[in-house]
């Protein structure tokens, strides 16, 4: 058999491997991953702001490696996904340190040691790759380099240290230490990594192995998407779904709503991207997260606010990563053909009870379905189609409406009380996004029925006796909604 080989050229690999598409939060995420693979107790990453020398550093108290094992974790897919691995190794293509790092760092450097061993350091510097053409892998680093990882390791005589230097959008000659907007615009990236951190890894930052993983000093909390601990969750029956020689656990949660959290706790379980963005699956991957709130393609399946309360976790083998297509950043998953049946009945019964807590909660149920002597409003959708009207039977308003029995203040009282109370929470829950139940005034454009025609000459005489002519009054309500796409008299 006759063949070439084809090795990639070194820059337009380093140039791939820096457009995958991490986000910072999701780059320093790839080195924790690293972290607790090698089981490491204590978890630090550090953000130093310097101008054009700033950097940020993952440093943990893992195994640590050996020189040997230092330059196979350097190297570039040295391991591939069919390569066994440990039940806490996190990883699976081999290159998650060296693309997260390249996409942010023109400079990685990597001092690990074993446990009163040596202490061993390797870097690559993307400049000498470029400009040698080769996968020139450096021994220890430059001095200024060596002072930072000195000060990073201080007494400790094992674990590994990730330092980048030389930062995308920060390593430019105009940057200067005392650029306080783009120091600011540094520790936001902190700040939004401390919270991406925390939901990733919120399995293992709870319980007796808890991890202690800290940002810029301060501890990570876990962020539960389910809110396990609260007594109002309504957790649907758990499944156990056979997927080759494998099983997927798949459980669904329906938060409670809004009146039965506290004000912190409707902030907090809003979670990093706010309640929209966090509804839909959660699929983990050894207890790690892989993709946080997405409806993973379900057809039909939008993200809509009424089905914010829906959450449903998704635990995935490891061996059936390939079955999952688990990309190389550990950020997105495609459900196997077998199981989306499965996963689609399961949302849409999440979905329709999350809509069901919403709609039927407090004051929306009554608003819609309750005493008609409570509410000034009434929401209703027959046909298919949402209406709004003002609650005839509410005492206030016939008050109003009594003939010679109102009063000015009265009015003022009602205006001020359809003012207070107008239904938006009703009418979020019950109109559908995006489609053709939208309210219509008076049924809609085209010929006005009797009920606008009253409407509109109760207006016409209002704006006559406020001193218009008949012609102007009746040119103001033809450019007045919703007489404005309605025919009548003023039309004419």
């Amino acid at each position: 058999m006759k063949y070439d080989i084809a090795a990639p050229e070194p820059a337009g690999m380093v140039a791939s491997l820096s457009s995958l598409g991490y986000s910072l939060p999701a780059a320093v995420a790839d080195l924790v991953d690293n972290s607790i693979s090698v089981e490491a107790r204590t978890i630090d990453v550090e953000f130093t702001w310097a101008g054009a020398d700033s950097w940020i550093a993952v440093v943990d108290d893992g195994w640590g490696m050996t020189a040997e094992e230092l330059v196979t974790a350097m190297t570039v897919a040295a391991r591939g996904p069919a390569t066994p691995r440990s039940a806490t190794d996190l990883g699976r293509f081999g290159v998650g340190l060296k693309s997260a790092s390249f996409s942010q760092a023109r400079q990685l450097t990597v001092s690990s040691a074993k446990a009163r061993g040596q202490w061993h350091t390797r870097t690559w510097d993307l400049d000498v790759v470029e400009q040698s053409g080769q996968w020139r892998l450096l021994h220890d680093a430059n001095t200024e380099t060596m002072v930072v990882l000195d000060r990073l390791r201080g007494d400790s005589d094992h674990g590994t240290i990730v330092l980048w230097r030389r930062l995308n959008g920060y390593h430019a000659a105009e940057v200067s230490a005392g650029d306080e907007g783009t120091q600011k615009q540094f520790y936001a990236e902190a700040t939004r990594t401390e919270s991406h951190l925390g939901m990733v890894f919120a399995r293992f930052l709870t319980g007796t192995r808890r991890r202690n993983l800290r940002v810029r000093g301060t501890t990570v909390e876990a962020w539960d998407p389910f809110l396990h601990n609260h007594p109002s969750v309504q957790p649907l029956q758990p499944e156990e779904l056979p997927l080759g020689a494998s099983s997927v656990r798949v459980e669904a949660f329906i938060l409670p709503g809004s009146h039965r959290l506290s004000s912190e706790e409707y902030a907090q379980a809003a979670g990093p991207e706010g309640w929209l963005d966090q509804q839909g699956f959660y699929v983990y991957r050894r207890n790690r997260l892989i993709l946080a709130g997405d409806w993973l393609g379900q057809r039909g399946m939008r993200r809509e606010e009424k089905y914010n309360l829906a959450r449903i976790a998704v635990d995935i083998p490891t061996e059936t990563d390939a079955e999952w297509s688990v990309d190389v950043r550990k950020s997105s998953v495609v459900p196997p053909v077998a199981l989306r049946p499965h996963l689609n009945r399961i949302a849409r019964k999440a979905r329709s009870t999350a809509a069901d807590v919403l709609r039927y909660r407090g004051q929306v149920a009554a608003r819609t379905h309750g005493d008609p002597l409570s509410y000034a409003w009434l929401v209703r959708r027959p046909e298919g189609r949402v209406t709004c009207k003002i609650n005839r039977s509410h005492p206030l308003v016939q008050s109003a409406l009594r003939p010679g029995g109102n009063t000015s203040a009265d009015v003022r009282a009602l205006i001020r009380l359809l003012e207070e109370t107008i239904p938006v929470a009703a009418l979020r829950v019950m109109h559908e996004t995006d489609s053709s139940d939208d309210p219509e005034p008076f049924g809609g454009p085209g010929p006005a029925d009797d009920a606008a025609v009253e409407v509109a000459q109760r207006i016409y005489e209002s704006l006559v006796s406020g001193g218009r002519s008949p012609s102007a009054a009746k040119d103001r309500l033809r450019t007045m909604p919703p007489f404005d796409q309605l025919q009548g008299f003023w039309s004419r």
